[in-house]
């Protein structure tokens, strides 16, 4: 069983348990999107001593977390899950605890970390020009984007933002994007 060095941030219980029966790991538990101040402190103390990888479901509330998360503590390194990874195979919502054993291993060894340094934004043109911000498949576009670069799916408001977050490159984003288009046609 493959052992994670950093404290793994997930949402609750359930993801908790399904990511150790994947891999050795600590966790901690967000409790929902209501971040309280001893969950902060407790990630706090992660990050000086171990370091900390936020692994959250690929959803609003798990967005949320992340978001808030990063907004303390910029320097914490994320796993993505894709939405089709996540989901359940019944009813239910997406959920880290959904995912299978490849996925998890997938998304903690393809964990993605923010640059420290300013990075110049993607300008809108060039995004436009690869159809990830407007057309009839665009939201299908960023999602391979987001999982091929193991930065999770984002809106299109978003995708600027989370691309310049970890440092991604227009030539980055031009190879997955030439990738797709191959593998689409």
């Amino acid at each position: 069983m493959k052992e994670i060095k950093e404290l793994i941030v997930v949402e609750g219980r359930d993801d908790i348990i399904r990511v150790q029966q994947v891999v050795k790991a600590d966790c901690i538990e967000t409790h929902g999107s209501a971040i309280d101040e001893a969950v902060f402190s407790l990630i706090e103390k992660a990050i000086e001593q171990r370091g900390v990888i936020v692994f959250t479901d690929p959803d609003f509330s798990g967005e949320k977390i992340r978001t808030t998360i990063t907004q303390h503590f910029p320097q914490v390194k994320h796993a993505f899950l894709s939405k089709k990874e996540a989901a359940p195979a019944h009813k239910g919502s997406l959920g880290v605890e959904h995912a299978s054993d490849e996925a998890i291993l997938a998304a903690l060894e393809g964990v993605s970390t923010p640059c420290r340094k300013e990075k110049a934004s993607i300008p809108r043109s060039f995004l436009q020009a690869f159809g990830l911000l407007a057309g009839s498949d665009a939201k299908k576009r960023r999602a391979y984007l987001g999982e091929a670069l193991h930065i999770g799916y984002t809106n299109g408001k978003q995708l600027q933002k989370r691309l310049a977050m970890f440092g991604i490159t227009t030539e980055q984003i031009e190879a997955v994007m030439i990738q797709y288009e191959k593998i689409e046609n």
